[in-house]
């Protein structure tokens, strides 16, 4: 007759045995813990941004509040990380699976966008040059957008859109005889040359630039537009953009692997005990 077994009886690979990896567990749990921290960050950001000032001239060349994106963005981030803490501290297959769906969505958004934006670059080009216009005729009823069209003049060492003449655009820098502006004819001191010991700057360089010729104007200031500065720039760093693109991807990639190897793991832990649970009534084993 055989004989019974002493103690409780074991699986295959003992009572104590786990197939889930504390490794992998606490690895993706502070993965998500550091970006759901950066995603209450920019929602902050993004509703301090909305409170402390109006942004209708950014909507106006945007076609999306900054700062409402910015809160969108950081919502959908917080939610997508909350289900990877949580799905990993509590080894929950649903909140692991959910994590892992919706970063799979948003890494193929993201392809699909950048390969639309590879073949239609024309329309691409065609939106650009719509912003930068927009931003143009806005330029003086936001602060913000002043100081950012301000920077790329000056970064890109360009004038307007397509040409210096483009800020006629503008009510204040318009060249029409009725303008009353003292502005008239003029562009932004960012479209001037500057000195390399110039120490200060003389915000009136630009006045009455857009009644000369493109010869006389550019003893003066930057003649060529910031759109195909703009292209010309993104076509000699697609090496840095692609490495941007690649490190938004690699971190969502990683956090898709680690998701899966955890979600097996898992469900092996679940096959081995409902294995053990079996055999505990089993009188032969």
């Amino acid at each position: 007759m055989p004989r019974r077994l002493a103690g409780p009886p074991v699986g295959p690979h003992g009572e104590d045995f786990s197939f889930v990896s504390p490794l992998v567990k606490y690895l993706l749990f502070f993965f998500n813990l550091l970006f759901w921290m950066i995603s209450m960050v920019m929602v902050a950001v993004g509703i301090y941004a909305r409170l402390m000032k109006h942004a209708e001239a950014a909507m106006a060349c945007l076609a999306v509040d900054p700062a409402i994106l910015l809160i969108v963005v950081g919502v959908l981030m917080f939610l997508i990380t909350f289900c990877g803490c949580i799905g990993s501290l509590r080894e929950n297959i649903c909140l692991l699976q959910t994590f892992s769906i919706c970063l799979t969505i948003v890494f193929l958004l993201q392809l699909a966008a950048g390969v639309l934006g590879f073949v239609f670059s024309d329309k691409a080009r065609g939106k650009v040059s719509e912003i930068i216009n927009n931003a143009v005729v806005h330029y003086r009823d936001d602060l913000d957008l002043q100081n950012l069209i301000d920077y790329g003049q000056k970064e890109f060492s360009c004038c307007g859109g397509i040409s210096y003449k483009d800020w006629s655009q503008n009510m204040y820098f318009n060249c029409t005889a009725d303008n009353p502006s003292r502005e008239r004819c003029s562009v932004p001191y960012s479209c001037c040359l500057r000195a390399a010991d110039q120490a200060v700057i003389n915000t009136m360089c630009g006045q009455g630039m857009q009644s000369m010729n493109y010869l006389e104007a550019g003893e003066f200031i930057y003649t060529n537009g910031c759109i195909d500065k703009l292209v010309n720039w993104i076509h000699s760093n697609l090496f840095l953009l692609g490495g941007i693109a690649l490190g938004l991807a690699i971190p969502q990639l990683v956090g898709i692997l680690l998701s899966q190897i955890l979600i097996n793991q898992i469900k092996d832990q679940v096959k081995l005990q409902a294995y053990n649970q079996q055999h505990r009534a089993d009188p032969w084993y």
